[in-house]
């Protein structure tokens, strides 16, 4: 059996695009030559690999597997291409990893820019989104690694994980918000209002349900898009969170930063818990290595005025 590369490409592509015409127009195939590629990929590896009876075309078992494999093998010549490369110092080829949301404001941006400063010819793709939805991606080969929370993963043996230094978060909401220019607030009046945030780090949870009273607390707007939320943040009256990294920048485009005088004096000490995450087995491809190097260098302590600011 012979399978080459752009075949799998070609399946990964319907898998992921989940029609045909899309999995085709993404690959720049007409939709009859594409067709024929999977076609002839059945044809090789002997099983039906989509059920094409089901509208959204999802893999059969045999086609799962080859899936799993599949998005490996491309990887691991994505990794090659790139170590092949690095002889003649030409720098190039694709780094693809994912961060939680609250990374994606602060740390990642600095990071990239420094390695495009250093890589011109690389190309950066990065997912954001929960830690929970990363872990799969890491697990199906479609990242290299992923910065967020590390909690899960530490707990793991198949996972490498890198500590990054510890950040404080905080609630906030815009300016002119009934609760800003008042001084100190109290819990309860927080949470009559409504709530932006990302929820899935695990002291997130417990702090806001210990906050709100509720053991069943969820969020009014919940998701990883960090921006998104602030700029719901500053239409409505609802309060956000931010972490230290990221609070210059908002403060600057108009947050306000609530000082609550009420706060349990055991949950003070809310900081973020993340890190860097790789497959133990798997080792990274050179320009991923370099970027992994660059945020470490970029992941310093916050400056003594922004570490020391408490509320």
């Amino acid at each position: 059996m012979h399978l080459d590369l752009r075949t799998l490409r070609h399946f990964i592509a319907l898998m992921d695009h989940g029609s045909f015409a899309a999995a085709a127009a993404a690959v720049n195939l007409s939709q009859s030559a594409f067709s024929r590629s999977i076609q002839n990929l059945e044809a090789q590896t002997g099983h039906l690999l989509v059920d094409r009876a089901q509208k959204h075309l999802p893999p059969t078992a045999q086609g799962q597997l080859l899936l799993h494999h599949a998005r490996g093998l491309l990887l691991k010549a994505q990794t090659l291409t790139e170590a092949l490369g690095a002889f003649s110092a030409q720098g190039t080829g694709r780094v693809q990893f994912g961060c939680g949301p609250s990374l994606a404001a602060g740390l990642v941006p600095r990071a990239i820019a420094a390695f495009m400063a250093g890589y011109p010819r690389a190309r950066v793709y990065y997912k954001v989104d929960h830690w929970r939805e990363l872990g799969q991606r890491l697990r199906n080969h479609e990242i290299e690694f992923l910065i967020a929370d590390t909690r899960y993963f530490e707990a793991e043996p198949q996972y490498a994980v890198t500590p990054l230094h510890p950040q404080s978060w905080h609630f906030y909401c815009r300016q002119g918000h009934p609760l800003a220019g008042r001084g100190a607030v109290t819990c309860a009046e927080v949470f009559s209002y409504p709530l932006a945030t990302s929820f899935q780090p695990f002291n997130i949870r417990k702090v806001l349900a210990e906050f709100s009273a509720d053991p069943h607390f969820t969020p009014t707007v919940e998701s990883a898009n960090n921006q998104s939320l602030f700029n719901i943040v500053a239409l409505t009256d609802a309060v956000g969170i931010l972490t230290q990294d990221c609070r210059a920048s908002l403060v600057e485009q108009g947050a306000h930063v609530l000082d609550i005088s009420d706060m349990p004096a055991a949950l003070r000490e809310r900081h973020t818990h993340n890190g860097i995450v790789q497959l133990r087995a798997e080792r990274l491809s050179p320009l991923a290595s370099a970027l992994v190097q660059v945020i470490e260098e970029q992941d310093q302590p916050m400056q003594p005025s922004l570490r020391n600011f408490s509320i």
